[in-house]
């Protein structure tokens, strides 16, 4: 494949200025062969990558850039370059007809997903013999796990292009070891290893750090020393740590009561949970298989009995908390998007919510579906409701017209829960930010929060967020006490 070049001068100029923070970042990275940008969710990681890319385009031997994204984001960043740049970017997609051409073509800057590349890695591969080619990687976490294919050949890959850059919010998607994967594409192993195993087994956030001494500092030392094994290639601010203002972030939990039949279905399951754990002697764990399916189930009939039994026709005690929210927001005419990781309660809520004209996202609908209802909630006045998953919408997104978020139920994973939330707080808004959780008392749900919390302040220690002295004042680690008292409460009230 020879060197295409186009006889067309690009322009290489922003049309919009950096904040100072912006500006910093970018000084810091420009000239590095790898580097990490890790700014918080909604400080505008996407205009240093573009300033970036147009310096390097301009001023270094790259003659195109690669941008890799999440499918979803594709449109998102296509909109982003014509907000910042007068650059025109090429995309690949499934179409490998279409794809040959661009790759033929004398493109500047290049925009895929993931799965693309990985698809077409072997052209992918003589693509970047034959060019000097820089990639960006927005939501790197994307390629968090080192054992997953995909991973692998994103791994296969690096060395080929001639700068490398990852960008998330969230570099600690939900444990202290997704990192890991992230940097190996970097370095090749140079600052934390290149063992993977050997690092997971000193990141782990286990159930035995409550009453392991010797686990428990083990585990929080070495995360305390990740982010300074780092730090010569990344770059991270936080909302507090930059000269931004951003509105208050509010947090209010919203407590509900179970509905008879749901009590008692509820209490079944974690009878039979009980059993289960008991007979096979193994703790229950979010990150182990066999009891995220265990722990689902109590889920589903905290969030929403019909998820297991279409024949339940009650009000649940979260679907009373949810309609008092929704009309206590939508009276003092702002928007707000209602989060559920399940795409039955998305579908269910949007025939029930008809009064404020809602739009949905989820995973089964097309992208270009969810990009119409996206536009439609930003847009319309009327639509006054975005029901979503964090799985489909979570990131990358700036919906700051809305100023409410709703957690109608959360799972496990950190990131989802970050993310989701910080779709509303961005520098585009101007209202204070509320964040609602809904939950079942004593229940499941007051379990995953105090989880979500621990991985929270596990996240900060190891992003360099917190000291290992403010850590350890603060960090709770009586969750796996928790789940132990969920399940003899089922034994209790049976």
């Amino acid at each position: 494949m020879n060197k295409i070049v186009s006889k067309i001068k690009p322009d290489y100029k922003a049309k919009k200025r950096a904040f100072p923070y912006q500006m910093e970042a970018f000084m810091t990275v420009k000239d590095m062969d790898y580097s990490a940008i890790f700014h918080e969710q909604g400080l505008g990681k996407t205009k240093i990558a573009i300033d970036l890319l147009l310096y390097w385009l301009q001023k270094k031997d790259i003659d195109t850039v690669l941008i890799v994204t999440k499918k979803q984001l594709v449109k998102n960043w296509l909109d982003e370059f014509s907000i910042h740049t007068y650059i025109k970017p090429k995309t690949l997609s499934s179409n490998k007809y279409d794809n040959f051409y661009v790759l033929n073509s004398p493109a500047k800057v290049i925009i895929t997903n993931f799965e693309t590349l990985s698809t077409d890695k072997e052209r992918m591969g003589f693509f970047l013999k034959s060019r000097n080619v820089a990639i960006i990687i927005d939501e790197s976490t994307k390629i968090k796990n080192p054992k997953a294919k995909l991973t692998q050949d994103f791994f296969d890959l690096a060395e080929l292009f001639k700068i490398r850059t990852i960008m998330t919010g969230t570099p600690i998607a939900n444990r202290p070891y997704d990192i890991w994967a992230q940097i190996y594409f970097l370095d090749k192993g140079v600052s934390l290893g290149e063992n993977f195993e050997d690092f997971k087994q000193k990141t782990d956030l286990s159930n035995n750090l409550l009453k392991d001494n010797i686990s428990r500092h083990t585990f929080e030392n070495f995360v305390s020393e990740i982010y300074s094994k780092i730090s010569n290639f990344s770059v991270r601010e936080t909302k507090k740590s930059c000269s931004i203002e951003l509105p208050q972030k509010v947090y209010n939990t919203i407590y509900a009561k179970p509905e008879k039949t749901q009590y008692e279905m509820y209490i079944k399951v974690l009878k039979d949970l009980k059993i289960e754990v008991e007979s096979d002697n193994k703790r229950v764990l979010d990150d182990d298989t066999v009891a995220l399916k265990r722990l689902l189930r109590l889920m589903q009939i905290a969030s929403n009995p019909k998820l297991i039994d279409d024949k339940y026709n009650k009000t649940s005690g979260k679907d009373i908390q949810l309609e008092n929210t929704l009309k206590s927001i939508t009276n003092n005419n702002e928007k707000c998007i209602v989060w559920s990781s399940f795409i039955e309660n998305i579908e269910w809520f949007s025939k029930k919510y008809v009064e404020y004209n809602p739009q949905k996202v989820h995973g089964a609908i097309s992208i270009d579906e969810r990009n119409k209802a996206l536009m439609t909630f930003m847009k319309n006045e009327t639509c006054k409701v975005l029901f979503a998953t964090p799985q489909s919408a979570k990131e990358g997104l700036t919906l700051t017209v809305a100023n409410h978020v709703i957690f109608y139920d959360r799972g496990f994973n950190l990131d989802d829960y970050l993310q989701a939330q910080d779709r509303i707080h961005r520098i585009s808004q101007r209202k204070t930010c509320y964040i609602y959780n809904i939950m079942v008392e004593n229940s499941i749900d007051e379990w995953i929060s105090k989880l979500l919390e621990a991985k929270q302040y596990a996240a900060f220690l190891a992003q360099g967020d917190m000291q290992l002295s403010e850590y350890i004042g603060n960090v709770d680690y009586s969750y796996s006490a928790m789940m132990k008292e969920i399940l003899d409460a089922g034994e209790e009230r049976a």
